[in-house]
């Protein structure tokens, strides 16, 4: 059994994390102060930077709060090539309930772009494994017969990456009147010699 104390500085840690997502997502990681996440919180400065001595330390553990969402999502179930293409539509579904953390990947994406950025290695690299993992769906389902002859993998990949990034701009800016997860899955079907 933890004690109360652990327990109410991980709450806050949560809080803290939650609302700079909220402030990230809406003036970027540039456009944000820790005195105003510690506002937000209802702490001091001085309360914010004993669970997070820095800003890029509070990036980091955004970004990895969100990731922990996604892997979780992506790698559940089975691992075939359409159940790994099925969860890859489920996660554009869920991110249609998060807007804060679509807002918050959409900016920092762009502003990471700049090598001085704190998270440009970690957009890098994240990019990177999105490309690998997805690209792995499409050979298994190669494997297993149900993806239409001459699509690269790789390509295809890439592509539905680069679509979904595309699609969360546009959902974000007609306030959600975008329906991703449709589209997406219609793109991966009309890849596939078998129903999603």
């Amino acid at each position: 059994m933890s004690e109360p104390g652990y327990a109410k500085g991980r709450a806050k840690r949560r809080e803290i994390i939650e609302q700079a997502m909220s402030i990230f997502g809406e003036v970027g990681y540039r456009g944000a102060s820790l005195r105003e996440v510690a506002a937000r919180c209802r702490i001091s400065h001085t309360g914010l930077l004993h669970h997070f001595p820095t800003k890029e330390a509070l990036l980091q553990a955004v970004l990895e709060h969100r990731d922990r969402e996604d892997v979780a999502l992506l790698t559940a179930g089975r691992s075939t090539g359409l159940d790994g293409l099925r969860r890859i539509a489920d996660l554009v579904a869920l991110n249609a309930t998060r807007r804060g953390i679509v807002e918050l990947f959409c900016v920092l994406a762009a502003e990471a772009t700049s090598a001085e950025h704190p998270a440009h290695a970690y957009f890098v690299e994240r990019y990177r494994g999105s490309v690998a993992v997805t690209s792995g769906a499409y050979r298994r389902a190669r494997r297993a017969s149900a993806l239409r002859k001459g699509l690269d993998p790789d390509v295809a990949a890439r592509q539905l990456i680069a679509l979904m990034d595309g699609l969360q701009l546009q959902w974000l800016l007609d306030d959600g009147a975008t329906d991703m997860e449709t589209i997406v899955r219609a793109h991966i079907q009309s890849q596939l010699l078998i129903k999603l």
